[in-house]
């Protein structure tokens, strides 16, 4: 019997269809040996950033999050403050969060909790596209203050200074937060022995 002779029941059907279409997404995501492109984000203080010339100067932790204003983002970011960007500095690695939400009202979760990080905008959804880390969220165009809808699923991606990705992990929208073991174990992995002069 080939399998376009197969019937399944509707639910069944309905199911299979779901968990196909899920797959599918989930295989076109950023994973480990993609590139990082050189898009320019729009960081809140800073104006535009580019990544390229961020991996000039030492790894990249790249961090997505929906929008200033949602309670999971605001307690990702606060705890990624205390915990992963010690971990960043050790490495020499440059920690950016990333949102599609419009620089000036993003800047309001970066002073409430004087993040010593990059937070920087994606407003066209250029660098989650470009991952195929995106999904369309109606309703999010009033929020994003870009009249478009696209929010990342939560993600960490660490690129070491070639641009090559090392670490992606993509979650469901409402899975717990990538544990910082794990990032800093990617960020480990990085770093290149010490040696002494004349070694």
């Amino acid at each position: 019997m080939t399998t376009a002779a197969v019937r399944l029941p509707g639910a069944e059907e309905t199911a299979f269809r779901r968990q196909f279409e899920k797959d599918a997404v989930w295989s076109r995501m950023i994973a480990p040996g993609g590139r990082v492109p050189a898009l320019p984000l729009i960081e809140v203080d800073l104006g535009p950033i580019h990544l390229d010339r961020l991996l000039h100067t030492g790894p990249v932790v790249l961090v997505f999050f929906s929008y200033d204003g949602s309670a999971s983002c605001d307690a990702l970011l606060a705890g990624y403050q205390r915990t992963l960007l010690p971990r960043c500095a050790d490495a020499d690695a440059h920690l950016v969060a990333v949102s599609p939400q419009r620089a000036d009202l993003l800047a309001g979760v970066k002073r409430r909790h004087d993040l010593g990080f990059l937070v920087a905008s994606d407003p066209r959804h250029a660098l989650i596209d470009a991952f195929a880390i995106g999904y369309r969220s109606p309703g999010a165009s009033g929020v994003l203050g870009t009249g478009r809808s696209i929010l990342p699923y939560p993600a960490v991606v660490v690129a070491d200074r070639t641009g090559t990705v090392r670490y992606a992990d993509i979650r469901p929208d409402a899975a717990p937060p990538t544990p910082v073991a794990r990032i800093g174990a990617a960020l480990d992995g990085l770093v290149l022995p010490r040696t002494g002069a004349g070694s």
